[in-house]
């Protein structure tokens, strides 16, 4: 006899991937919070997981939503940060070149001396760095790992 935790990801796929997006996302922030600031990739990211969470969130509150447009924008969404994270995974290995831009994200400020300040105190975050790695595998590595399973089950739902 099956559980209800086990059978959840099947009942109720598109809830299923904005909790697993929600639990990434508060992953990365935990990490950021036990001393792992983010790079410029780092933070690309995450902006497909807080989609991920919206979209989740409005399709499970308004029910009339197509169940199978939803998983399929979920599963383009998951690939679109499989992709991001591959990216970044191959500038950590520096298999290519990463971005210009990869520094530490700093927050907006009207005045322009704290803003100033704020980018002098920022450190430099590069994305070729592996600031922490499991078995071998960066976080980079394990979220192309997880996001690429995620796209497939959604895109396997969506076509049951």
């Amino acid at each position: 006899m099956t559980t209800s935790i086990t059978t959840f990801p099947n009942r109720e796929p598109v809830l299923f991937a904005g909790i697993m997006a929600t639990l990434i996302l508060g992953s990365a922030f935990g990490f950021q919070l036990a001393g792992y600031p983010p790079c410029e990739l780092c933070w690309w990211q995450r902006y497909p997981y807080m989609a991920i969470m919206a979209v989740s969130l409005l399709a499970t509150a308004v029910k009339a939503l197509p169940q199978k447009w939803v998983l399929v924008v979920l599963s383009l969404l998951f690939a679109t940060d499989a992709g991001i994270a591959a990216f970044h995974f191959g500038v950590e290995q520096r298999w290519w070149e990463g971005l210009a831009t990869c520094s530490s994200f700093v927050g907006m400020t009207d005045n322009i001396n704290d803003a100033l300040k704020a980018v002098m105190d920022a450190p430099l975050i590069r994305c070729d760095e592996i600031a922490w790695s499991l078995f071998g595998i960066s976080m980079a590595g394990y979220n192309f790992l997880i996001a690429t399973v995620m796209a497939v089950f959604c895109l396997g739902k969506a076509r049951s």
